[in-house]
């Protein structure tokens, strides 16, 4: 068994790191010499205002009185400078954000995964071409592009990390912070003579990251009035800024100014997801070299947002948020980022016609730069006789359209070669796309035979030992047995022979040499395959068909509950009918319509809009509430119960871990009460939290190991933790949740008996320490299919009954708000997996003790529930996307990564669950125990 064990875990894992190297491997390439536009540049130096969390809609919408958010900005808007919409892309988190504004690329989920704070890709920005940029903000944003920069000309000025706390009175003092480190560093500089002609170089940028926008979007969420108080200071800030600036320089007009944001925010507070509340920021540019306002008397665009902020009559011009580097790089003459893929949106600009061509045109050799490097690395690594190039940019193509372009600027056609320029553009994006998946298809199929191979091998495993289906088989034929191995020994020497030809890195052996062990662990099994067969020819077909259909139905609706969560409502109403349709209400009838109310309950869940968006505390001390309640009666029925089992040591155990559910309940009221009326977090509350999430897990393991009193004592010391991270209804699902457990275990009793398949044992002797005993264990039957089914649907409720936590945005910082406010990704991100984790933990052990009851090996079950989470997981291999919104591509990585985890997960699961339901504390005991 390890070895198979250890096998499965290998295998699974090489599935889930797979898609992120076919799908997404670093699209960066190096070695591209820098191109600069060799006409002067209209501006000296540059001054970029990044406001982190700042929504489109916040900045240009007007207040109830007709008046402007941001007075201000609005006036440049109508009188200086050109604005519009910059549209970013998921995940619209801080990093990708600035990475996208200075360095002119999108990061891929590879740079993601590997890191937040600091570069996990070395990158060219817009800061390491200037000859001196100076940064004041946050200390989770600059250090990445001073780390990035050649030698020492980027510098920082950053405030403590504590700074960032969403319990504090108020976050707008984070950019006033920035605002007058700005202004007393230019004072500064008029004594300091070294800094004030560094100061008076060209290609000089200024950079401030305001973060207070951000702090206060996440602690009161955006539509709140300290978020609008924020914008007007940071409105404030600017103009003083700007102003002091001018006048530094003698109001030269040879300063440029840009403001934007990284990313919005959705209306509870988050950020993460392609919501347009989330991929639209504000773009607002004046100064050097910049168009002055255009007015039109009509434009289109497919949304509403003219009309709404009463801006109609300006001319709106819309970018890709990569496009503000090489925007950033023309205006000041640096050469363009070496990894930008934005293009330069011409419209912007306020200069020569030559000037615009001769700029684009640096655009199109830059990109065209990196796809010859792509191309070239493809071609060494790929037989000559294998390799399909690019059609549209072959060598002799690139050579005419370059030879055109400079040929139209020579004569002065000025139109046609930036239009020449554009279409070079995007055939030279087209190209890096094209080079980048090349490999996509044939590691695609490598990895989907390996899956086909492995479910194969494990409904073969499954068959073979634990059903009575197939006949004692004869041994194995020696001769054949041989034959075969060296057969699939000779197609891997080819597979690797072939690869190592090619240099293609190591992980490629893996892909494509996986099938090869796996399907060789099938073809062994002919027998069992052979036997099988004549086995199901004997059934009768219509049930053979029914059968199959019914498993395809369910596990389509489990994979359609990841898009939609309505689907486990379905699922649960058909769940609540199913001691109808089996006849089993006729035997226990009273259990039968506790569990139809039970799953009509929770199927309401998956209704309810996802967590978060509006927190009800009200709800949550409802939920302890009532907890207490259901606790009081589960006592006063165990008191009364003659129970000889029964220990008034227990009962103390019982008594502690209410007070526990006492004690959350009323931290959460205090804390958010605190929090609403700007007091911070409470330090005692702070600690009660805690010592309640360290103590929970204690109390469990000292409660009885009696079937129903150890699983109630898993809920209480659950939901006490769970009370503390809850925001809104959620606090009731796990409770609702038990419930239908509870009643699982039951009517599993019920079902075992139905089919004649055991003895119904009692279950309210039932002791899981006494449990295990191998020789009681049964052969599996049809019904543990859909046991196994029964288990994996759960799961699957648990995870998405209160949220798509497929989602990044749908994580709320409030639900952490009892433990800590102080921003810490990943003591954060900690709690909220913990949040997510907690419902698992209910259906696991509620799983063990179903296992226990109906005497069946866990691995047998086990093997089943593998089956169905890889046949899910197979489906969302060929759903991840890489390509559309980048809501769509996030989403489809996350459906697959969860599956994967999910079976990676319910093995450790299942070990959890055991180790919660068998293992005891022992205290000393006055009182005499007995055993049974």
């Amino acid at each position: 068994i390890p070895i198979f064990i250890l096998a499965g875990l290998l295998v699974h894992c090489v599935f889930l790191v797979s898609i992120f190297d076919i799908y997404f491997t670093s699209p960066l390439v190096h070695g591209m010499t820098p191109q600069q536009t060799p006409l002067p540049p209209p501006a000296k130096r540059l001054v970029l205002f990044v406001a982190d969390g700042l929504r489109a809609d916040s900045l240009y919408e007007l207040n109830s009185n007709g008046t402007p958010q941001a007075p201000y900005l609005r006036g440049i808007l109508e009188n200086n400078g050109s604005w519009g919409i910059s549209h970013t892309r998921v995940p619209t988190e801080s990093r990708p954000g600035h990475v996208a504004l200075i360095a002119g690329f999108y990061e891929d989920v590879s740079a993601v995964a590997k890191g937040w704070k600091e570069n996990p890709v070395e990158f060219d920005s817009v800061f390491n071409e200037s000859k001196y940029t100076w940064s004041w903000g946050s200390p989770d944003i600059l250090p990445m592009f001073a780390k990035g920069a050649t030698g020492d000309h980027v510098y920082t000025f950053c405030y403590a990390a504590e700074s960032e706390d969403f319990g504090a009175q108020d976050a707008a003092k984070l950019d006033m912070w920035v605002f007058d480190h700005v202004k007393s560093f230019f004072n500064s500089s008029r004594s300091n003579q070294t800094l004030f002609s560094a100061l008076n170089e060209e290609k000089v940028v200024l950079f401030l990251h305001l973060l207070g926008i951000d702090t206060n979007g996440h602690a009161h969420r955006p539509n709140s009035r300290e978020y609008k108080e924020n914008i007007k200071k940071v409105d404030e800030g600017v103009k003083e800024i700007a102003s002091m600036i001018d006048h530094f320089y003698g109001n030269d007009g040879k300063t440029a100014f840009i403001l934007t944001s990284d990313h919005g925010m959705t209306d509870w507070g988050s950020h993460g997801a392609g919501h347009p509340s989330e991929t639209l920021t504000p773009l607002i540019v004046w100064g050097a070299g910049i168009n002055y306002p255009q007015k039109v008397t009509s434009q289109f665009f497919e949304d509403n947002f003219l009309k709404e902020w009463k801006l109609e009559n300006w001319k709106r011009l819309d970018v890709n948020q990569a496009d503000i580097a090489p925007l950033m790089a023309s205006l000041i003459g640096v050469p363009f980022p070496l990894n930008s893929v934005g293009t330069l949106p011409l419209e912007y600009l306020n200069n020569s016609a030559h000037f615009k061509a001769e700029s684009m045109f640096t655009n199109a050799v830059q990109i065209l730069e990196q796809f010859k490097v792509k191309m070239s690395q493809k071609k060494g690594n790929t037989l000559s006789f294998l390799f399909t190039p690019f059609k549209p940019l072959i060598d002799s193509e690139q050579i005419n359209f370059l030879k055109k372009i400079r040929l139209c600027i020579q004569q002065q056609k000025y139109n046609e070669a930036v239009s020449l320029c554009k279409t070079l553009i995007n055939l030279a994006l087209e190209g890096l796309s094209y080079y980048h998946t090349y490999d996509r298809l044939f590691l695609g199929l490598s990895i989907a035979m390996s899956f086909v191979g492995w479910t194969t091998y494990v409904i073969l495993v499954i068959i073979k030992t634990h059903t009575n289906l197939t006949k004692t088989l004869p041994a194995a034929n020696n001769k054949k047995s041989t034959v075969l191995f060296y057969g699939f020994a000779f197609a891997g020497m080819i597979i690797a022979f072939f690869l190592l030809i090619q240099t293609c890195p190591w992980t490629y052996y893996v892909y494509c040499l996986l099938p090869v062990p796996v399907w060789y662990a099938v073809v062994r099994e002919i027998p069992v395959i052979q036997d099988l067969a004549t086995n199901v020819l004997s059934l009768r077909i219509g049930h053979f068909i029914g059968f199959l259909l019914v498993c395809i139905l369910g596990i389509e609706i489990l994979v359609f509950s990841f898009f939609c969560r309505s689907a486990l409502t379905v699922g649960l109403l058909v769940f609540a009918g199913w001691p109808v349709i089996t006849q089993l209400w006729v035997q226990a009838k009273t259990r039968a319509l506790i569990w139809t109310l039970l799953c009509v309950l929770l199927a309401v869940f998956p209704l309810m809009p996802v967590v978060g968006r509006e927190p009800n505390i009200p709800l949550v001390i409802a939920a302890g509430l009532l907890t207490l309640l259901i606790s009081c009666f589960s006592l006063a029925s165990l008191c009364g119960s003659k129970n000889k089992y029964r220990n008034n040591e227990d009962l103390k155990v019982f008594f502690f871990q209410m007070l526990s559910i006492a004690l959350s309940t009323y931290v959460v009221s205090s804390t958010h009460d605190s929090l609403k009326n700007k007091l911070g977090l409470p330090v005692l509350n702070q600690i009660i939290s805690w010592m309640t999430l360290v103590s929970s897990p204690v109390l469990l393991l000292l409660s009885p190991t009696f079937l129903f009193q150890r699983l109630f004592s898993i809920l209480l010391s659950l939901m006490s933790t769970y009370l503390l991270l809850s925001t809104g209804y959620e606090a009731l699902f796990p409770l609702v949740l038990f419930g239908l457990m509870f009643m699982w275990i039951n009517m599993e009793q019920e079902a075992l008996q139905h089919y004649g398949l055991s003895l119904k044992p009692k279950l309210a002797v039932f002791n899981f320490a006494y449990a295990v005993d191998i020789t009681q264990f049964r052969q599996l039957h049809l019904d543990d299919v859909r046991r196994s089914f029964f288990f994996v649907f759960f799961i699957v409720t648990a995870f998405f009954g209160t949220g798509n936590i497929a989602s990044i945005n749908s994580f709320d910082p409030a639900s952490v708000y009892c433990f800590l406010t102080v921003f810490s990704p990943f003591m954060m991100g900690g709690l909220l997996v913990l949040k997510v984790v907690i419902p698992f933990v209910l259906v696991s052990c509620a799983f063990e003790a179903v296992q226990v009851t109906t005497q069946l090996s866990s691995k047998s079950l086990f093997l089943i529930v593998l089956v169905i989470s890889d046949i899910m997981a197979l489906h969302f291999f060929f759903l991840v996307k890489d390509y559309g919104s980048w809501l769509d591509i996030g989403t489809s990585i996350s459906h697959y990564v969860l599956v994967m985890s999910l079976t990676i997960f319910m093995m450790l699961m299942n070990g959890l669950a055991q180790l919660l339901t068998t293992q005891r504390l022992g205290l000393p005991r006055r009182t005499k125990h007995h055993s049974t």
